[in-house]
């Protein structure tokens, strides 16, 4: 929010620099962003009199000026500009001066002729015909200046002579005279060869000995727009050139930076979406008379009115959606006469950031800016039947907003209609087809106020954002419409923009009543930890208008009410907040904590990822975080049956797109994804790990029953099954998991992702912990990709319930360990893992180790059979072991081998 310190100045006034202002108004709460000098770059530019002009010497276009400047002696100065007369003022740069942008100017010579500095036009000051609409150029067509562009165009002879003919009833004129007049025309006297004539206008680029075109027929010099001309046939008859001076009270050598309006100082203030009354010059000015302690001047408007017409009979408004417009209130304009706003509407408005366009524009704009109230202004008379109907737009609904665009609109949308059509997008922007025009008579001013959710949504849904419904999204003050509505009528009445019909139409769709809260100074001074008195707390309030019923600053607890404005003051909370801010947070002194504070640590789950991530990371494996919505088709994609009932998952009520449309109930697509892209992107070993939620439902309430699952992925050379399988003994082992075992899959549709013939399941005693193998190779294709996908799927749940104690101290063994080597025969289907499992059953309590060091087919073993040999580890804790007490062991695990897995010694 910008705020002019110049119009500031109107309802309190500070003495404080910038740097001064913009710290003081910080730490009472409303935060400074910058601060700008609008003239800080301009310097030694003054207003100056052209007394004399005469040509160049040596140029077909330069003038040689010398200028009062308010110094003892004239200056003069070479130009190249033709809409300059004697006795114009006009803004000098005098030597070693300074335009916006940093531009420097300095003494010279152009053409061999001394020129002291330059006379300014608008642009070189930085502004433009908006901001002074009367320095706006027409220029007149000067024959001597004629270059044709087409060759097929006739050109001027180069002896053309006064009252010759050029087209029709136009022929060359010679300017003889040409005086400027009060009301800023020229008077000139023309020789049409052997007659004479003397028209007024307002092209200012004419001088005596000049030719020019003269319409006999209408009696007028002609300008470029006459001839049709392309403005480059006449390349110095151009709109742009020097800035005449047509302020009042202005004198030789004033500087130049007040008569523009460069001599404000502009504040930027950040303000928070909880403050909309501070996107306001009042209810900034509010904070700055609470911050500085200073008394804040308001001004009530007041309308004369007196317009013929009765308000009621040529204006009718409904509002169908009343829960979207809490008030709406409007009056009523005649006989507008559209013109550029005066000179101090414009530099406010400049100053503001807004771009001044006419009075009945810049005055909406302008209470805007003042009270913070979006206004709107329509031409009545395409509010066809005098109706205004407030309703939410209809399904397909089509308007032209200001800007050009077709809007198709939606139900959501709320809209300013007539018996017809939509003629504006309530809380946005106005349509095209109600815009006020040069030509508009009568105006409609809508001030309202709109629900801010539904500004928002409907201006999102769209792409626009404008100043007002910026102002409307964030919640603006009901009672605020009238004042502002006033405001605006005073306004058109100050400027004699037209006259205001009798009568207010304001209706009350809802009725808002005092806020009252219960202030307690000592839960405030517990709040903040200061010790403030009560009497200087209410104070505090008071400088905001937080009052009680009589206006006293009692000792103890009491009602306070809450103005109209301040919708962010709700609770104690809030009121220690605004007494906290006046009273100086520097000023709150520092403390250590007191009472009893919570010893924070990792709960068991946090640890259990901790070193489950930890193991990961060792084996060479990155972590992912991917997101836990995707698309119902990744369930095709990794083959699960139509019918799974894992396929049931939530859906998302507002998704981003059909391809984030479901929460998952696996983390298998997600890896998936991730392993496709690196392999696109051409790496050649990757390993990933991923500890991801997943949703299913069943949950209370019908919520969902939230899990983690640690999945693995990995491809690339080094990469098979029996390295899958590694990575995850080393997890188990960190966890210290018992009764490990690797199992055949046992047909669960999970199994279908995988290749049936490298997939195992993990187990613990009688707990699946989850499974791993390589990705079959048709999901592997659904995924666009040929390589050897090898994923884990463990279930973080059942590794925390499946983890052994924590370790415990064991010292070394003191006796000796004596192994045996053993090699069995047994069914080729027999896997390793049912081979130690048995072996260590048979075991009588001395085996300690077992590890597979062999496996062999071939010469000497049947056919269908495989010989597979471990490393026996036997030791007792309490003895040295003998070698008939390690046979007996033996023994025992060959006749368990035997006896479950018809397993026989080699």
């Amino acid at each position: 929010m910008l705020l002019s310190r110049k119009w500031l100045d109107e309802f309190v006034h500070v003495d404080a620099n910038d740097k001064d202002f913009a710290e003081a108004m910080t730490l009472s709460g409303s935060k400074v962003e910058t601060t700008e000098d609008r003239g800080a770059e301009i310097s030694n530019i003054v207003v100056g009199t052209i007394l004399t002009m005469e040509r160049h010497p040596d140029s077909d276009h330069m003038w040689i000026c010398q200028l009062d400047v308010g110094q003892s002696a004239p200056i003069q100065i070479v130009t190249g500009a033709w809409n300059i007369h004697p006795g114009d003022m006009v803004p000098v740069a005098l030597d070693h001066s300074t335009l916006p942008g940093g531009k420097k100017i300095e003494k010279g010579k152009l053409r061999g002729v001394e020129s002291n500095g330059m006379m300014c036009g608008l642009y070189e000051l930085g502004l433009d015909e908006r901001d002074f609409p009367y320095a706006a150029i027409v220029p007149a067509a000067i024959l001597n200046d004629y270059h044709p562009l087409d060759k097929d165009k006739p050109s001027i002879p180069a002896d053309i002579q006064p009252g010759d003919k050029v087209f029709g009833p136009v022929v060359c004129a010679k300017i003889l005279e040409c005086a400027s007049q009060p009301d800023y025309t020229f008077h000139t006297c023309l020789d049409l060869g052997g007659s004479t004539a003397v028209p007024d206008t307002i092209c200012p680029n004419l001088h005596e000995g000049d030719l020019v075109a003269y319409n006999t027929k209408t009696g007028a010099i002609c300008t470029l727009e006459d001839l049709h001309a392309d403005q480059k046939e006449f390349p110095h008859c151009i709109p742009d050139g020097i800035f005449v001076l047509h302020e009042e009270g202005i004198q030789n050598g004033d500087d130049i930076k007040p008569i523009i309006g460069a001599d404000d100082h502009v504040v930027e203030f950040e303000i928070t979406p909880n403050r909309p009354d501070c996107l306001s010059v009042i209810g900034l000015a509010r904070e700055v008379a609470a911050t500085y302690q200073q008394p804040l001047t308001l001004h009530e408007p007041e309308v004369q009115g007196g317009a013929d017409g009765v308000l009621t009979d040529l204006l009718d408004i409904e509002t169908p959606a009343a829960d979207l417009v809490p008030r709406y209130t409007a009056r009523m304009v005649r006989n507008v006469k559209i013109a550029p706003s005066p000179k101090w509407m414009r530099e406010r408005l400049r100053s503001m950031g807004v771009r001044p366009i006419n009075n009945i524009v810049d005055i909406t704009n302008y209470v805007m800016l003042e009270y913070g109230q979006p206004m709107h202004a329509f031409d009545y008379r395409y509010v066809k039947g005098g109706h205004i109907i407030v309703r939410r737009a209809e399904e397909g609904e089509e308007l032209t907003t200001l800007d050009g665009n077709v809007r198709k609109l939606t139900a959501n949308h709320l809209v300013i209609a007539d018996e017809h059509r939509a003629v504006g997008l309530a809380g946005i922007m106005g349509g095209l087809n109600s815009e006020i025009v040069a030509d508009t008579t009568d105006v409609v001013f809508e001030s309202a106020c709109f629900d801010g959710t539904c500004i928002r949504k409907g201006a999102l849904s769209l792409g626009m954002r404008t100043e007002a419904s910026a102002k409307f999204e964030k919640g603006l003050d009901p009672l605020n419409t009238l004042p502002a509505v006033q405001r605006a009528c005073e306004l058109v009445e100050l400027l004699g923009a037209g006259e205001v019909v009798d009568g207010v139409i304001d209706i009350l769709n809802y009725v808002p009543q005092p806020h009252t809260i219960r202030m307690d100074p000592e839960r405030v001074n517990a709040l903040l930890g200061t010790d403030i008195p009560a009497a200087e707390q209410y104070r505090y309030l008071a400088r905001v208008d937080i009052r009680t019923a009589d206006d006293s600053c009692p000792g103890g607890p009491a009602d306070v009410t809450i103005p109209s404005w301040r919708g962010d003051v709700e609770g104690i909370a809030d009121l220690a907040e605004e007494v906290a801010r006046f009273y100086g947070y520097n000023n709150i002194p520092t403390t250590l904590m007191r009472g009893q504070t919570t010893l924070g640590g990792y709960g068991a789950a946090e640890i259990l990822e901790r070193r489950v991530s930890s193991v990961c990371r060792a084996f060479g494996y990155d972590e992912i975080i991917t997101y836990s919505f995707i698309s119902p088709t990744q369930y095709d994609k990794i083959r699960w049956p139509e019918d799974y009932q894992r396929r049931n998952s939530f859906k998302i009520l507002n998704p981003l797109g059909e391809d984030t449309s479901i929460m998952r109930t696996t983390t298998l697509p997600s890896m998936l994804e991730i392993l496709t892209r690196n392999s696109n992107y051409r790496n050649q070993d990757v390993k990933l790990y991923e500890v991801g939620r997943t949703y299913l439902p069943g949950g209370e309430d019908g919520l969902a029953i939230e899990s983690k699952t640690l999945t693995l992925g990995a491809y690339g050379g080094d990469m098979d099954f029996y390295a899958m399988k590694g990575a995850i003994e080393a997890i188990l082992q960190e966890l210290r998991v018992k009764d490990v075992t690797f199992r055949i899959g046992s047909g669960l549709p999970e199994e279908l992702s995988y290749h049936p013939g490298r997939f195992a399941e993990v187990w613990s005693g009688s707990d699946c912990l989850g499974w791993f193998g390589q990705i079959h190779p048709l999901v592997a294709k659904n995924y666009g990709v040929d390589a050897e996908f090898y994923c884990a799927e463990l279930a973080m749940d059942e590794l925390e319930n499946a983890k052994g104690a924590d370790p415990e101290y064991v010292p070394l063994p003191k006796f000796p360990a004596v192994t045996r080597d053993i090699a069995v025969v047994c069914d080729r289907a027999v896997t390793v893992g049912a081979l130690e499992d048995c072996i260590r059953r048979g075991a009588k309590g001395l085996l300690k180790d077992v590890s597979l060091f062999d496996i062999y087919t071939g010469s000497g073993i049947p056919e269908g059979k495989k010989s597979v040999a471990f490393n026996l580890t036997l030791r007792s804790d309490d003895r040295s072991l003998t070698a008939q007490e390690a046979d007996e062991d033996v023994k025992s695990i060959l006749e368990t081998l035997k006896a479950e897995l018809n397993a026989v010694l080699r």
